[in-house]
């Protein structure tokens, strides 16, 4: 296998010249005209890309924002300035509301910013409506027709409702939150995308509730017409938060790991993909045989399906955010314990302070060291005067006096050891009962 080196390179020393021989760096007139060129080139395919893609961005963002214009002067989107509409819609993004504020407190991290996460919904609402085109153009070539189910309906939620919705979301995140230095864990990507699945949610459902409306002449008629449709759309809203959130998951996961960036984002986007098929081709059959099969109502026949699927499909995502906040607080923990040191002892505590040498705790430990050999001060000083007079009185004894002098010092040096001894084991004892 080739080492990418020259045998020239190899094996020549440091210090000779190999400049065009197996090595190049630009050195004259010639050499940095034409680097220079090549630079310049490169500046400007790099500009060029980057016209492109704003062309083709802006040209995103003007035909959503004109879907969206014209569900307000041809469709019913405007009725969503009435008051009671606009209660039945924030009413119905209550539930996926619910779920992406648990997300966000889920982040054991630092707390993402209010800002960012405002802009995150906006931007999916300016996506929206470039959704809604493709999805009506895979409809089409599909042969999708409204009101009929079949094998291409089954690959249109699978092929492109799926797979669009779930892109869209996730490009709301990259485009603004992921490149923030507040995206700073990979917990930020399910934080950002669960914002991202709010802000779908919240669209989608007003056009649904707003569609659904008949021009009605009270409020209460207006709430009549669009209460099953409100209730609906309310279970519907949690499914994009867990899709987007599992999408974000990864994408939190390519940001930390560039090597495997792209893998881990289709990773993300085909599990997210899947689970937004399954549920509206699931959504489309069970609640109906249940309705058949059963006496439950078609709300309670829809919930019949839809909460265990959001349960299966969110305790995914809670397993992933679950994993995540439980290894943080365990390497935190572990930091925390390398990096503590010993707890600094009170200056003027007895109890964990070393006497110094000299000091009134070293004299009152020698005293309690005599007393425990059975020798108090007072005795000592007696016995020792004894010991004197007797000294001055025979100094002819067989020098049983002096011996026994000799052995009372001895065994007083002993004691004064064994106090020394004693006070530094009780100083040990009393740093290692500090603990966290």
């Amino acid at each position: 296998m080739s080492s990418g080196r020259d045998p020239v390179q190899q094996a020549a020393g440091e210090d000779r010249d190999l400049y065009e021989v197996s090595n190049w760096e630009p050195r004259s007139r010639l050499d940095r005209f034409i680097v220079g060129i090549d630079g310049g080139v490169r500046r400007i395919a790099q500009l060029l890309v980057y016209a492109v893609a704003g062309l083709i961005g802006l040209s995103v963002v003007a035909l959503s924002l004109w879907v969206l214009l014209a569900e307000f002067r041809i469709g019913n989107l405007d009725a969503v300035t009435d008051p009671v509409v606009t209660a039945l819609v924030v009413l119905s993004v209550v539930p996926a509301l619910a779920l992406a504020g648990y997300v966000w407190r889920a982040d054991v991290t630092t707390g993402e910013p209010i800002g960012l996460l405002a802009v995150t919904f906006l931007l999916i609402l300016l996506l929206a409506g470039f959704v809604a085109i493709l999805n009506e153009l895979g409809g089409l070539v599909l042969g999708v027709r409204e009101g009929a189910f079949g094998l291409g309906t089954i690959l249109f939620y699978y092929l492109v409702v799926g797979p669009v919705e779930e892109t869209a979301k996730l490009l709301a995140v990259r485009l603004h939150a992921y490149r923030s230095d507040r995206f700073d864990a990979v917990i930020d990507g399910a934080v950002y995308g669960a914002v991202a699945g709010l802000g779908f949610a919240t669209i989608e459902n007003a056009l649904y509730i707003t569609r659904a409306l008949e021009p009605a002449a009270t409020a209460l008629d207006t709430i009549a017409a669009a209460d099953g449709i409100t209730a609906a759309r309310a279970l519907a809203g949690p499914g994009h938060v867990i899709y987007s959130g599992v999408a974000g998951f990864y994408l939190g996961l390519a940001k930390f790991n560039r090597e495997y960036a792209v893998p881990l984002v289709l990773k993300g986007l085909l599990i997210a993909a899947l689970l937004h098929g399954t549920y509206n081709v699931g959504a489309s059959i069970v609640p109906g045989l249940v309705y058949q099969s059963t006496s439950l109502s078609p709300l309670a026949s829809t919930m019949a399906f839809v909460v265990p699927f959001d349960a299966l499909a969110g305790y995914y995502l809670y397993r992933k955010i679950r994993n995540y906040r439980d290894t943080y607080r365990a390497v935190e923990a572990e930091q925390w314990d390398d990096r503590v040191p010993l707890p600094e002892l009170a200056e003027f505590d007895p109890s964990t302070d070393k006497p110094a040498v000299g000091s009134p705790d070293i004299a009152d430990a020698d005293a309690t060291a005599r007393s425990a050999a059975g020798r108090p001060d007072e005795t000592n000083a007696e016995s020792g005067d004894a010991m004197t007079e007797s000294g001055t009185a025979d100094e002819s004894d067989d020098g049983t006096a002096d011996a026994a002098g000799a052995d009372d010092e001895r065994e007083l040096l002993d004691a004064d050891r064994t106090a020394a001894s004693r006070s530094d084991e009780e100083n040990e004892d009393s740093i290692d009962d500090w603990e966290f």
